[in-house]
């Protein structure tokens, strides 16, 4: 026996009947002969690690902008979080880690530089509006390596719905829908401290009193409680008290670091710049890489063009066109 054929022996053996079955997948865009030892959530796991998009994702902003210090989160720090969360929250309800693990690798591959200012600047100016969940889709079925990664469906819908009013199809795609939440409220948190944009006395009592005091009891306590009330309720949610604090918390975030705050003194710089950069490759279009697709309009090229740039190469494009140089003695 094939040591991927093992490995879908033990998921039917061990796994929840509620679990995605890497053996029972809806399969990929394009056929392709199995791998003989990983199963086919552990291969798009693999594929999604390796891909360019990925490693980009260390230089991209999560909240802070260009930050001096070294232990701020970046886009990468983030997912590597969640990808952490997701997997002890499968693993706790016997749903498949690999899935979970590999739709939490890919969430964000799309986004933007400078985080979420980058993705309002290229909504307002991209015919149709940005969103990244569905650009990162776009990275993982066309733009990555000129053709996509050819994931699975499971994997594909876990990433284009773990944001949004539409739900992912599988169990294992909504844990991230949570864990996405749980690992940015928190490491948001710290982060915002460390900045001294916030200070712990200013998060809200009542919060703290049912998440916790600290990052760790609060991480716990909202993890801990999403899976005793799954398991109870036989979906992926929290308990009514945890969900009300931990949603509490977030627009606590919302007010104090995401509008308005230090942390975002920076943004409406970001926003022109990646404007500007999308209006001039718009009128030099000679500059923008190959079409993926042949019917890609000139739009599109641009869009996925900027989505796909870390902050600093943003900066660089930027300071290369827009940036007078003197003349050479």
């Amino acid at each position: 026996m094939l040591l991927r054929e093992e490995a879908e022996k033990r998921e039917e053996i061990l796994l929840s009947p509620l679990a995605s079955l890497s053996s029972r997948t809806r399969g990929r865009q394009k056929p392709e002969e199995p791998c003989p030892i990983r199963t086919e959530y552990q291969r798009d796991r693999d594929r999604i690690i390796h891909c360019k998009a990925f490693r980009r994702l260390k230089h991209k902003t999560q909240v802070f902008i260009a930050p001096g210090g070294d232990h701020y989160r970046t886009r990468l720090t983030h997912t590597l979080e969640v990808a952490q969360i997701s997997r002890t929250i499968a693993r706790a309800l016997r749903l498949n880690e690999d899935l979970t693990e590999a739709i939490a690798l890919g969430h964000d591959l799309g986004h933007t530089p400078f985080g979420h200012s980058g993705e309002e600047a290229l909504n307002e100016v991209v015919p149709g509006g940005f969103k990244h969940n569905l650009q990162s889709l776009r990275v993982v079925e066309v733009l990555e390596g000129g053709s996509g990664l050819n994931l699975t469906w499971e994997v594909r819908d876990g990433i284009a719905h773990h944001t949004g009013p539409v739900k992912p199809g599988t169990l294992e795609g909504r844990i991230i829908c949570y864990a996405d939440r749980i690992a940015y409220i928190n490491h948001d948190i710290d982060d915002a401290i460390r900045a001294g944009i916030i200070v712990p006395e200013q998060l809200p009592k009542a919060c703290l009193r049912v998440l916790g005091e600290s990052h760790r009891q609060r991480i716990d306590t909202m993890v801990t409680d999403l899976i005793h009330h799954s398991w109870r309720m036989g979906q992926i949610g929290m308990s009514p008290e945890v969900q009300q604090a931990t949603d509490t918390l977030r627009a606590f975030l919302f007010e104090k670091v995401y509008i308005g705050s230090r942390a975002k003194a920076e943004e409406g710089k970001a926003k022109r710049l990646l404007q500007q950069l999308y209006r001039y490759y718009l009128e030099n279009p000679e500059e923008l890489p190959p079409a993926a697709n042949p019917g890609d309009d000139l739009a599109r090229r641009a869009c996925d063009y900027i989505a796909g740039m870390t902050d600093s190469y943003a900066i660089l494009q930027y300071t290369r066109i827009f940036v007078p140089r003197g003349f050479p003695t």
